[in-house]
């Protein structure tokens, strides 16, 4: 599951997550952007200290964004050093096949747990003509593949295969000493994941939606049911009540009130 703060992350563990993902998809669900490709390190770093706040049992894993890691290997690991000592999470998650698997095994190579995700890459998105499943096609399919196995080689303990069709998704998942977790990828895979505020309904109406998730509450409208309440209670008086309210003793309150009349007469006087 992911998370993006200090709540987001507590409710995923009390929830009984076993992997929490700060994923970049907080660009978006989060802080408004446009897509992932707007969020910075820093940025992340700043969420990944807000989730761990408010987790304890769960494994935590840090989305490297794009910028982060594409340059060059020591440049992958000064990023995934930061996530791990400033973001204080526990392993990094990266995009990418075959071509990324020299800097994931020298981010491994340094103790560092590295996620890998193929299929639809976000970060990448321009260049794969958009949000558009992968391994449709014998060809495609094999390319996934043969990214799973080098990824694998290179060290990654799991990794993520996003919008990719069910059967190929299971396939892979077969051929592989690690897991896979799937999202838009079949049930097929070892495990799942999902964005959070996408599978609670913590989102306004209207907004389009993967095929893939599936929600299971309505934040966003009990939410909004809340605060129109609240909205009305204070406009009425209804709130605050006695109950909500902090007490004073008679006395007090009568010795208050003279106090009050006599500085009230003095200002008069003046």
């Amino acid at each position: 599951m992911t998370a993006h703060d200090f709540p987001s992350g507590l409710v995923a563990d009390e929830g009984g997550m076993d992997m929490i993902l700060v994923g970049d998809s907080l660009a978006m669900v989060a802080l408004g952007m446009k897509d992932t490709n707007q969020v910075k390190l820093d940025d992340i770093l700043h969420h990944c200290r807000a989730v761990s706040r408010g987790v304890r049992s769960a494994f935590t894993i840090g989305d490297l964004p794009m910028g982060s890691y594409e340059v060059s290997p020591e440049h992958a690991v000064t990023s995934s050093i930061r996530m791990i000592q400033d973001g204080r999470v526990e392993a990094v998650k990266l995009e990418g096949g075959t071509e990324l698997a020299p800097t994931i095994s020298r981010i491994t190579s340094i103790g560092i747990p590295v996620l890998g995700h193929i299929g639809l890459t976000p970060q990448r998105s321009h260049s794969l003509g958009g949000f558009r499943v992968q391994g449709k096609t014998a060809a495609s399919a094999s390319k996934l593949l043969t990214d799973a196995l080098a990824l694998q080689d290179a060290g990654c303990f799991s990794l993520v295969l996003e919008a990719v069709p069910a059967p190929v998704a299971e396939l892979i998942t077969e051929k592989l000493g690690i897991p896979t977790i799937g999202i838009g990828a079949g049930n097929g895979c070892s495990g799942q994941v999902l964005v959070q505020i996408d599978m609670l309904g913590n989102f306004p109406e209207g907004r389009l939606m993967p095929r893939f998730v599936k929600q299971y509450a309505n934040v966003f409208e009990e939410s909004k049911r809340a605060m129109k309440q609240y909205r009305e209670d204070v406009r009425s008086g209804a709130y605050p009540a006695k109950e909500h309210t902090y007490p004073i003793s008679p006395e007090e309150l009568k010795e208050f009130e003279e106090i009050l009349k006599k500085r009230w007469a003095e200002f008069e006087d003046k």
